[in-house]
């Protein structure tokens, strides 16, 4: 090592305080430690001793440079509990041969051909927003969430997910669990009949048998060209000697990927709803080039290039709120980042949700500004300043099935209708293992 550095912070004495912060508010935990400490800081949290780094090099030699020195972290670790062995999870050989499983069924080409599945999807998604027109608020986010939820069925299972109506409601279980297991430190048996433990329990069975279901019905009619992440899933785990580890593995790999498959661009779209009302300038902006692009037809992959706009729009949106909004890693062997001394075995931390937010590489950080995305305004900004879908070797594989959904449903939404936040509804951001709206979205509905 070049250097012995050690990265200031609070001190020990502040522990209690920053535990409480772990547990209420971890944006603010994140945000303040940047803002007073800069872009390397030490804390001492429990047991743990967390190093945050906020720039975009130090991302870079995290998450790309070094990432094999990175394992999964603080969170997603204790997270393996409520959802075993899956994708976000796994290490080593057993992600390896997990993401070469999956990898041919996010290519491009494929993507592409699963274009006008996405329309007709977003078509039903604004045909059944535009009836409630005139009535009552509506909570977006559940309508969001039963959209990515289909979409994710017909692209990558080629099943249909409509009839699972409980699945929702199990994954935010999973996911509190989930949070409970990071601020816990997994200290506290699973057996302990906590509220929070039982509905978890009961969430996990649920989705079990859910797993079980698409597997039996896969079996029974098997399809032509097997070409699906299902199929590839049932051929891949079938090979373990031990059935009862295959079987195990396939219910774990499923699981993580319905949970990340859906949550993350459900979440992107409803803040988007959020911002583009709070921004009438916006709007008018996206309903303009929505009409002079797509007219009153649906929109086919072509299209991707030319809503310009929209795409500048949703990347506005996932800096401010991006949909991973910590990447958590466990350094392997000592190393040195930014100058910083950091011993093997550390917790190391890059959140994009500060970097995002870093006033040395955003003018007026807090302000929704799309054109900030313009190429002319974007050409000479690091390529590390916005990670909204992670980077290096864990970038997430679904992004471009994800960013052709929101795509989509902005400009059609935008075009056709106009969402409004019910008046005095609250719009809190919830950090779990995708950074979502907390409780709903309630909005009334209006045509264009």
């Amino acid at each position: 090592m070049s250097s012995r550095r050690v990265p200031p912070g609070p001190p020990r004495t502040a522990m209690v305080g920053l535990l409480r912060k772990l547990a209420e508010d971890r944006l603010g935990l994140m945000t303040s430690a940047a803002d007073r400490y800069g872009d390397a800081v030490r804390m001492a949290i429990g047991p743990k001793t967390l190093y945050f780094f906020n720039h975009p090099d130090h991302a870079k030699h995290v998450l790309a440079d070094n990432a094999a020195n990175y394992h999964k972290g603080i969170g997603y670790v204790q997270a393996r509990r409520a959802l075993g062995d899956g994708l976000l999870t796994s290490e080593g050989e057993l992600w390896r041969e997990q993401r070469r499983t999956i990898q041919p069924v996010f290519q491009h080409k494929r993507i592409a051909a699963q274009a006008g599945m996405v329309a007709e999807e977003s078509a039903k998604l604004v045909a059944r927003l535009r009836a409630k027109e005139g009535g009552g608020p509506v909570d977006v986010l559940e309508e969001l969430t039963g959209f990515t939820l289909g979409v994710l069925g017909q692209s990558l299972l080629d099943a249909d997910l409509g009839s699972f109506h409980s699945i929702g409601h199990s994954f935010e279980a999973v996911q509190d669990q989930a949070m409970f297991e990071m601020q816990s430190m997994s200290m506290v048996p699973m057996w302990v009949p906590l509220p929070k433990q039982l509905r978890f329990r009961r969430a996990r069975k649920d989705l079990q048998l859910v797993v079980d279901r698409l597997v039996d019905d896969r079996v029974r009619g098997p399809r032509p060209d097997g070409d699906d992440v299902l199929t590839r899933l049932i051929e891949s785990t079938a090979q373990e000697s031990d059935h009862r580890v295959g079987e195990q593995r396939m219910r774990d790999e499923m699981i993580t990927l319905l949970l990340a498959g859906h949550e993350t661009t459900a979440s992107t779209l409803g803040w988007t709803l959020y911002l583009v009302d709070r921004h009438p300038e916006v709007l008018a902006r996206l309903h303009a080039e929505a009409v002079e692009v797509l007219g009153d037809r649906l929109p086919g992959y072509e299209d991707l290039r030319r809503l310009k706009y929209t795409a500048m729009v949703l990347n506005e949106v996932m800096r401010l709120y991006p949909p991973v909004w910590i990447l958590p890693r466990q350094a392997q062997a000592d190393d040195e980042v930014g100058g910083y001394h950091v011993p093997a075995g550390s917790d190391v931390l890059v959140c994009p949700y500060t970097l995002h937010r870093h006033p040395g590489f955003w003018d007026d950080p807090a302000r929704f500004d799309p054109d900030r995305f313009h190429p002319d305004r974007s050409d000479s900004r690091p390529r590390y300043a916005f990670i909204p879908f992670g980077a290096g070797p864990r970038f997430c594989v679904g992004n471009h099935l994800g960013m052709m959904e929101a795509t989509f449903v902005t400009a059609m939404i935008a075009r056709d209708l106009r969402l409004a936040k019910v008046p005095g509804y609250e719009v809190v951001a919830e950090p779990m293992l995708s950074l979502r709206v907390r409780g709903g979205l309630p909005m009334s509905v209006a045509a264009a």
